[in-house]
């Protein structure tokens, strides 16, 4: 049931546990993806979906030759220490959405326009959810896809579910499936490229679930604009051009060749049309039959035998995989949140994805211990703020390490997931941070004089996805990331979509050198940790929804995440606001800065207190809805080619 926002508790009343300036409506900037410019209006009004995605294609195209922000665009990180999941292309300008209706805020603007469309023919947010996954699919298909997995937060007016639909490990897979002959974990890429790491998607049969429940259009209809797209083509963008041409695995196999690169293993040109007529017809299948198109049958087969038959790297996927997969409808995990900055006091509930997620967590743990400090009042220009947020962010990432993993596998914490946010817990971590000297490197707590056997996960290898936020008119909010893992995922091509390489999010190793085993190792079946963080933020007292956001990014999503906490309900920033300031944070090792982005005095200040910094590009993804003052506010990362649409 559809119903709006009231004041009730938009969280679940069970008590916590281990479940697991205004955009005219007649006027839109066109911005043009990755090309870092926002250049000429459209006229905008209530024509089919086709028509009006139609335009904007047409739109995107004349401008395509004409923009240019400046700005180089730089290959993949390659350091075997700082992982970035997809390269900088630059910066474009972004000035902030505001409307009163609804807004859709995705990773691309033709996405963005598909979700709109849905909710102006009377859909729901997930309606508008799922039109706009598809056209990601399509158009950024190094992030997401059929052939991946999503987690998403839904909330409906008086609760919220997290439904889940991380990929799975096959059940032929075994824990030392990483391991090379000598015993010894694989390097990130040997082990991704092919079918090793093929993991049973999981968003298909997730959003099916939630539409079963909260959609209101046809099943059908939500395929028709990437339908649409896919066989017309669209636009290749400066950041897929970038990607593709950085990639040196994509070319390798036949199909992704042919379809991304020329004769000359040239990569598609900026602006040339791109169409994929092999998902079109994928995709209507899935219309007209749902999930078990992609499940059962010859695509199915056709998934199978691209992931067993790969001649150097076969994975283990099975039929039996596909059809068993199920997605899980969860509890959320909330956290309450009381900014010390704040004049007049107010409490907010934060809720995130419980496990095999970490976001929700580790955000909650940084924000807890950071306000047990002394710098929880000063502001992000203070070298002392970032100082302690880093040092939060080393205990909570070496919890992380220690205790997050699939919850039907790996038992929580002294036998709650919130054993990890309990007041006293966190105010003896933060007793741990010292005011004139980083410690570097932070071990796990005990929560609750937990006897533990298991072991903590080495740093690895984590990379990217996809990011949408969505307000309907009727109440109903949503966020949700979506992925397949690595850029192009496990660079395998069937029927015009990628397959992810998910089950590199487990451990390669599976046990210490003690024998304990790590608690995100690999299990038949088991969903592998993610640092996916879609979030919903309500008012405590009133159960009013305050915020939708998340990003991509690997492991720093938790902080892009967390900054984007930190500057909207501490610093009272706009989403837009929020989402423009510096990117930072750590993995438990080095302090990450965005290059370029904080004064040389800056950086000394935090070297001084033994930080060992590392200025890096930090390309976030960030999309965000805001609700407050009688309206919405929306914020996409300019970092990236993501866009607002809405009313």
């Amino acid at each position: 049931m559809i119903s709006r926002g009231s004041a009730v508790a938009p969280w679940d009343e069970t008590p916590p546990g281990d479940e697991g300036g205004p955009q005219p409506s007649a006027d839109a900037c066109v911005w043009v993806a990755g090309m870092g410019c926002c250049r000429g209006f459209l006229p905008i009004n209530e024509q089919g979906i086709a028509m009006r995605l139609s335009y904007l294609f047409f739109a995107a195209l004349a401008l395509l030759g004409g923009c240019s922000n400046g700005a180089g665009t730089r290959s993949p990180d390659t350091s075997a220490e700082i992982h970035q999941p997809e390269g900088v292309a630059g910066h474009s300008r972004q000035v902030g959405w505001h409307g009163e209706r609804f807004a859709v805020a995705t990773a691309n603007p033709l996405a963005s326009e598909a979700g709109a469309a849905m909710l102006r023919a009377g859909g729901s947010a997930i309606d508008a959810a799922i039109a706009a996954q598809m056209v990601l699919g399509l158009v950024e298909p190094q992030s997401s896809g059929i052939g991946g997995g999503a987690f998403l937060l839904h909330h409906d007016g008086r609760r919220t579910v997290a439904f889940d639909g991380r990929e799975t490990a096959p059940a032929a897979a075994t824990e030392d499936i990483f391991l090379g002959a000598d015993g010894k974990p694989m390097s990130f890429h040997q082990a991704v490229i092919g079918g090793r790491a093929v993991g049973v998607p999981g968003t298909v049969r997730m959003l099916e679930m939630a539409h079963a429940e909260y959609g209101r259009l046809p099943w059908a209809s939500l395929f028709e604009p990437a339908i649409r797209l896919a066989e017309v083509g669209f636009p290749v963008s400066q950041r897929l051009h970038a990607l593709l041409k950085a990639d040196p695995y994509l070319r390798l196999d036949r199909q992704a060749a042919a379809y991304f690169y020329d004769r000359a293993g040239q990569p598609v040109a900026v602006g040339s049309i791109l169409r994929n007529p092999e998902l079109a017809a994928v995709m209507r299948r899935i219309a007209s039959q749902g999930a078990r198109a992609l499940h059962q049958g010859e695509i199915a087969q056709a998934i199978v035998n691209k992931v067993r038959d790969h001649p150097d790297n076969p994975g283990k996927l099975s039929l039996g995989d596909l059809e068993g997969y199920q997605p899980q409808r969860r509890l959320p995990y909330c956290s309450g949140y009381a900014p010390p900055q704040q004049t007049v006091p107010r409490r907010y509930r934060i809720c995130g994805f419980p496990p095999p997620g970490s976001g929700a967590i580790a955000i909650a743990q940084i924000l807890g211990i950071l306000g047990n400090t002394a710098a929880a009042s000063l502001p992000l220009g203070d070298p002392q703020w970032l100082h302690h947020y880093s040092e939060a962010s080393r205990l909570a990432f070496a919890d992380r390490a220690r205790y997050i993993a699939d919850p039907a596998f790996v038992a929580a914490p002294a036998g709650s997931w919130y054993s990890l946010i309990a007041p006293d817990y966190l105010a003896a971590r933060a007793r741990l941070i010292k005011a004139d000297r980083s410690m570097r490197v932070a071990a796990p707590g005990v929560p609750e004089a937990l006897t533990t056997t298991q072991s903590s996960m080495p740093e690895q290898v984590e990379y990217g996805t996809s990011h949408l936020s969505i307000v309907d008119e009727l109440g109903n909010a949503l966020a949700m990331t979506s992925t397949i893992e690595d850029a192009f995922g496990a660079r395998q091509m069937v029927r015009g979509f990628l397959l992810n390489n998910q089950l590199s999010d487990f451990s390669f190793l599976p046990r210490d050198d003690r024998g304990l085993p790590i608690a995100n190792r690999v299990e038949p079946g088991k969903r592998p940790r993610s640092s996916m963080s879609p979030t919903l933020v309500f008012d405590e007292g009133t159960g009013e929804l305050v915020l939708s956001g998340g990003s991509p990014g690997g492991a720093l999503i938790i902080h892009y995440t967390a900054k984007l906490l930190q500057a909207t309900l501490n610093w009272q920033l706009t989403p837009q606001e929020a989402i423009d300031l510096p990117n930072f944070g750590s993995l438990n090792g080095p302090t990450l800065l965005e290059e370029g982005r904080f004064p040389p005095a800056f950086v000394e200040a935090l070297r001084s207190l033994g930080h060992e910094v590392r200025e890096i590009g930090m390309s976030s993804g960030l999309q965000a809805i805001g609700r407050g003052g009688g309206g919405l506010s929306g914020g996409a990362d300019p970092r990236r080619e993501g866009w607002v649409v809405g009313e």
